[in-house]
């Protein structure tokens, strides 16, 4: 299925208070908005994300996803519920087979939880993220309890929730006029079946402070959790040729000559990936992408990279900061380290000020000051669940 995610985000946070809406706040050092969106962006199931937003917002929305491959945000109405119609009629030219739509204000939903709703929709017009009630449940009449309620078969409901993209764009506009409470009641209204899926208590949505203060709490029990730092260095060097452009860090940048080498020979890029490589003694690029073999032969870097860093996830770990240095005469690389920064934060899903590009010449010494070639290094820090030295 070709699957789009549907992030909304036009609300004002009211009961959160303050002048900033609630989904533009900062957790752990980014936005509440960046989280969520972030984890979608870079699902592999997940052909697209796009943002609904408020008019009003698009300064923060810019900032807040800034390096993030999305679709174009589209505004959102006077409701949720008319913000998602909204969205979902923005998505006609995209032509989805799929649609997930999810909370901006739940930063903490869980790329094993997206690939869940996505697998139980192969079975159904409908699927959504779900917690069991576990707790027992009361009745009240002011400030007595009136009843106790039966908690077996009560869920409650979470996002992403997932539909069939024609089957919920027609209930949504079947139930203009009607209030609901959220999409699966839309989709129930119009006699579609929803499947639960069972999700996790830390997918919270962050309507007060408290629960702010929550997951902030949860992030960084995850980071402390990642107590194995580990840095790890590459080092690597391209000779020019005949060409008019050269690749580095993940930009082309017009030149008189190409680099020579292995796929579209991005120095930057094949010394990042080795530095990934490092920190889970995991060997060289050579090693997972032979330069004999024809399949990486023009090859984007920018795959290579990422499948070093997947390498990392699959050892739990995260990627938490990158540091590059390019060494030539030329081309100029400051014009475009902007823009080096965004492409390496998108292909690492980091924030950009966890990324850092520089370069320098070599006075005019060596190769590189002789204008043959271009060198590069980097050095990766990453985190895993630490594990006691053997």
């Amino acid at each position: 299925m070709r699957t789009i995610a549907l992030v909304v985000a036009a609300g004002r946070g009211s009961r959160l208070g303050g002048d900033v809406p609630k989904q533009y706040l900062s957790l752990a050092g980014t936005s509440v908005l960046r989280h969520s969106v972030a984890t979608f962006a870079h699902h592999p199931a997940v052909d697209a994300t796009r943002v609904v937003i408020h008019p009003d917002d698009r300064p923060q929305y810019d900032a807040a996803t800034a390096g993030l491959v999305l679709l174009a945000p589209t505004h959102g109405g006077a409701s949720r519920q008319e913000s998602v119609l909204r969205g979902l009629e923005s998505l006609a030219d995209e032509r989805p087979d799929a649609v997930l739509i999810h909370d901006g204000a739940r930063p903490l939903v869980s790329g094993n939880t997206i690939t869940n709703v996505i697998a139980a929709l192969a079975a159904g017009p409908g699927a959504i993220a779900a917690v069991p009630v576990r707790d027992t449940l009361k009745k009240g009449e002011g400030n007595r309890i009136a009843d106790t309620i039966d908690r077996r078969g009560l869920w409650r409901a979470q996002t992403p929730q997932g539909f069939r993209y024609h089957d919920i764009l027609r209930a949504h506009r079947e139930a203009i006029g009607r209030e609901f409470t959220d999409d699966a009641q839309v989709a129930e209204h119009a006699g579609l079946a929803v499947t639960l899926v069972e999700d996790s208590e830390d997918n919270l949505k962050i309507t007060t402070a408290h629960d702010l203060a929550r997951a902030e709490s949860l992030v960084g029990a995850t980071w402390q959790a990642l107590g194995d730092v580990r840095v790890g260095s590459g080092f690597d060097v391209h000779r020019f040729g005949p060409g008019d452009a050269v690749m580095l860090c993940g930009v082309r940048i017009p030149h008189s000559a190409a680099l020579e080498g292995h796929s579209d020979a991005d120095v930057g890029l094949h010394a990042l990936c080795d530095a990934l490589l490092a920190t889970i003694g995991a060997g060289d690029i050579g090693q997972h992408f032979p330069p004999s073999d024809a399949r990486w032969r023009a090859a984007d870097s920018s795959a290579f990279v990422k499948h070093a860093a997947g390498l990392v996830r699959e050892r739990g770990g995260v990627v938490a900061h990158v540091d590059l240095t390019l060494m030539c005469e030329a081309p100029r690389v400051s014009p475009h380290r902007t823009a080096m920064v965004a492409r390496i934060a998108e292909i690492l899903a980091l924030a950009a000020d966890r990324v850092s590009v520089k370069a320098t010449t070599t006075e005019r010494l060596g190769f590189t000051g002789r204008g043959e070639g271009i060198a590069a290094s980097a050095t990766a820090t990453v985190r895993l669940p630490w594990t006691a030295p053997r």
